[in-house]
């Protein structure tokens, strides 16, 4: 992506880093502790080079000092650090993926686990986005493991996710590729595989449940970009500032054969008041994912089950119920910005406001399973 498109494209989150940025001392004392730790991890590295190879990098064993660099030092589980090589693709010959993997200790054994990925925004890493939504927290009481794959510094300045339709420039494949080969490894359910991911990594975890939709149970789509409007830099910015002037349904029905699609359940958040990607995005998503659950038809008419709508927690519900079943839901937080909801307000982009999303998520997770 061209530098100059980048920095428009993260202009308002720029914005909204400076504000949500935690004060300067801990900031610094943050940033030592960082360097520290890399510090000490290279020189470790280096010591091994000799007799280590790439392939067997993964931290198999929690010691401490892999404990020490985990999101949530309090944690019992094991926290694995390791990268996966895709297959190569147009315009990427060389296709690694970095990627976190916590196993909770509540499990004696990973076979059968659930797995929950988890795709972090712009200017996040795979330990923040873990520390903001307490992820890992909430796979230690529930017994599910999380993969957090990590977008490369080299592949975006900033590390987004490339969530729209560049030809050639997204990450949809690797992700896919990784996420199935962590289920073979570790024996994961692959029926209960869940998906869900913020700002760009809500984009881009739509695009995969276009494209791959036999590899997840459900989704979760935070603060993101309806779907299939945004073919460039240019027009994705466009679609984040006001959504889609085309008609969602019809955007769905130029991509996808609704009739054969196996269907998503799906849940989407998002606040009222961002200024990064407009709520706008969020109420065309509905519309879509309703239609890719053939939920209403081509007119984007309700012709199957019933809405309903409600408010708690500080946000406005609304669910497409299908035989009793909640299928889809759409809710907007009341007074929130582009951030996940009920986060950790220490990190950028997490929010304590609203209900607390990743409890969502996993609620709406846990109750479905792919039938294959």
């Amino acid at each position: 992506m061209p530098r100059k498109k980048s920095s428009v494209w993260l202009r308002g989150l720029d914005l909204l880093a400076s504000v949500m940025a935690p004060p300067k001392k801990k900031a610094t004392r943050r940033k030592t502790a960082a360097v520290k730790i890399a510090t000490n991890a290279t020189i470790k590295r280096a010591k091994r080079a000799s007799t280590v190879s790439p392939a067997t990098r993964t931290q198999k064993n929690a010691t401490p000092e892999s404990r020490a660099k985990t999101p949530e030092k309090a944690l019992p589980g094991r926290w694995l650090r390791s990268f996966h090589s895709a297959a190569p693709t147009a315009g990427r010959l060389v296709n690694h993926l970095a990627y976190a993997l916590y196993l909770p200790a509540t499990s004696a054994s990973t076979a059968g686990l659930p797995l929950v990925v988890m795709l972090h925004g712009c200017k996040q890493t795979a330990e923040s986005f873990a520390r903001g939504t307490r992820i890992c927290q909430r796979a230690e009481r529930a017994g599910f493991a999380v993969l957090l794959p990590e977008q490369a510094k080299t592949a975006h300045a900033q590390g987004c996710w490339h969530w729209h339709d560049d030809p050639g420039n997204t990450e949809a494949p690797a992700v896919a590729s990784l996420i199935a080969a962590i289920v073979g490894e570790y024996g994961f359910d692959a029926q209960r595989i869940y998906l869900a991911g913020i700002s760009a990594g809500a984009g881009l975890a739509a695009a995969l449940a276009i494209t791959d939709p036999q590899l997840f149970a459900a989704i979760g789509l935070h603060s993101g970009p309806v779907f299939g409007a945004a073919t460039s830099t240019m027009t994705a910015m466009s679609v984040m500032r006001r959504g889609t002037r085309e008609d969602p349904v019809q955007l769905i029905d130029a991509r996808v054969d609704v009739k054969h699609y196996p269907g998503m359940p799906t849940v989407i958040v998002h606040g009222e008041l961002d200024a990064v990607v407009a709520k706008r995005n969020a109420e065309q998503l509905t519309l879509e994912f309703a239609r890719l659950n053939r939920l209403v038809d081509e007119h984007g008419e309700l012709r199957v089950g019933e809405q309903r709508f409600y408010s708690r927690d500080g946000a406005d519900f609304t669910d497409y119920v299908k035989g009793g079943r909640n299928v889809v839901r759409l809710c907007v937080v009341r007074g929130l910005g582009h951030a996940w909801s009920g986060g950790d307000p220490s990190e950028p982009f997490h929010s304590a406001r609203g209900p607390d999303a990743t409890a969502l998520l996993w609620n709406f997770f846990r109750r479905q399973r792919r039938m294959t």
